[in-house]
């Protein structure tokens, strides 16, 4: 559903001028504060009889002014003296500088989404807005919970929440405090982060959720910032989080976490002694299949073992028929210029070898042989990476392989699916260094 403002903006200069040459004097001079009028999707309120919207998208994704504009919608009446839908409002931001800093003079804050006709007051001295139909909106920071205790209101809006020291208190004071009016509501603007309050509120029957993305709100974005963050935080599991607005989940117990997966962030790898393409194969290949894993990683083995060092530099995961993810695996050993393809053959035995080689007759093919369960052979994977030697190149289409190796425990695998990209992971730093430092250690026999 395209907005009023992109609709004009796909219309031709004709439809533009009858379209603006059809409004009033009053509708023209309104128009720029309808906000209805200029909205994305996912800035618009949810129909239905709701209690909390949470809008969650990335950085700059227009969350601010979605929620500014929400406000003004519950507290503005038909003319700028009548009363609106709600008139005792909480304002609640991680501090009470934020608060007024973003929520009220910020650039989408409420003054600045404000007719001059119905423009609130800021009365410092006791941190509230005024209306002049008499609505007022107070400020709270969520490092004081207590302070929304006595205080009631029919309407509030609480910003970034996912990083709030003292969420669920603060959360559970607001909750008792929104008892006025028939049917009180609060919207939640936020950029997910993986916290136990966002994560129930999202599971209450009561909520509603809208998403986007920043790459949403572009045109009011400067395309310099954009560019940046795309190149920097693309295909990473940050990037998912704060440009895409995903809810990224760290299970507990799992072998990797996000923050230990951005620590190993790299912005370019080093000359490589080894690299190598690995793959986990889906041996059918119909609409319900599971993904054909393919890694690319490559290795400096220079050294001491202790010094060796794995750069995961690519995911190309394909999903398809054999011979569809055999072409992605071959066009990725070309791409990276891979001087060998590893593959699991515990399933499909003969057949993966065979259908690669109907791609590439001559392909540098080993078949490995899993004697163990899939978190056995993760973990000496995954004490790799906590010493340091394992790093993610960014900018490698890496987000849905972070996604999976968070999920991935000693109990096994707690995601949907199979773990077809941590398997081909585990295979590409297997055979790049796990296995070779295994047989470098092992005593030589002499022969006398």
């Amino acid at each position: 559903m395209k907005s009023g403002a992109a609709w004009l903006a796909c219309a031709t200069q004709e439809t533009v001028d009858a379209f603006l040459e059809g409004l009033d004097e009053n509708a023209f001079l309104a128009l720029p504060w309808v906000f209805e009028f200029w909205a994305l999707p996912h800035q618009l309120p949810p129909e239905g009889a709701w209690k909390s919207w949470v809008i969650m998208g990335g950085r700059g994704a227009g969350k601010t002014r979605a929620g500014a504009e929400w406000v003004r919608a519950q507290v503005e009446g038909a003319g700028p003296g009548d009363p609106g839908r709600a008139r005792r409002v909480a304002l609640v931001g991680e501090t009470f500088d934020q608060v007024r800093d973003v929520m009220i003079f910020g650039d989408s804050g409420i003054l600045a989404c404000s007719p001059p006709d119905r423009r609130p007051e800021w009365e410092a001295g006791r941190r509230r807005l005024v209306w002049p139909n008499g609505a007022v909106a107070t400020a709270f920071s969520a490092h004081e919970p207590e302070a929304l205790r006595g205080p009631q209101f029919d309407a509030a809006w609480v910003d970034e929440l996912a990083k709030w020291k003292k969420a669920g208190e603060t959360w559970d004071m607001l909750q008792f405090a929104l008892r006025l009016g028939e049917h009180p509501q609060q919207v939640i603007t936020t950029t997910p982060r993986n916290v136990g309050v966002l994560k129930a509120i999202l599971n209450n029957p009561s909520t509603v959720v809208t998403h986007a993305p920043t790459e949403a709100n572009r045109a009011y974005l400067a395309a310099s910032f954009l560019e940046e963050v795309t190149a920097r935080y693309g295909g990473t599991r940050l990037g998912r989080q704060e440009l895409e607005g995903v809810l990224l989940d760290d299970v507990e117990g799992a072998l990797w976490t996000t923050a230990g997966l951005e620590a190993a962030r790299v912005e370019a790898a080093p000359e490589l002694d080894r690299i190598v393409v690995a793959l986990d194969p889906s041996v059918t290949g119909n609409a319900g299949s599971d993904e054909c894993g393919i890694i690319v990683a490559g290795a400096v083995t220079r050294g001491p073992v202790q010094d060796w060092r794995v750069w995961v530099l690519d995911d190309c995961t394909a999903r398809g028929r054999p011979t569809d993810w055999a072409r992605a695996a071959i066009a990725a050993m070309e791409t990276w210029g891979a001087e060998k393809l590893v593959a699991e053959v515990n399933q499909g035995g003969d057949l993966i070898e065979s259908v690669l080689r109907q791609i590439d007759p001559l392909v540098p093919f080993r078949a490995l042989r899993a004697a163990r369960g899939k978190a056995a052979r993760a973990e000496p994977v995954a004490a790799l990476y906590e010493q340091g030697r394992v790093k993610h190149l960014r900018g490698g289409r890496l987000g849905t392989l972070e996604d999976q190796m968070c999920r991935m425990t000693t109990r096994g695998f707690e995601g949907r699916g199979s773990p077809d990209r941590v398997d081909a992971l585990v295979w590409a730093v297997t055979e790049l260094i796990i296995e070779p430092a295994a047989h470098w250690r092992r005593p030589q026999v002499r022969v006398l």
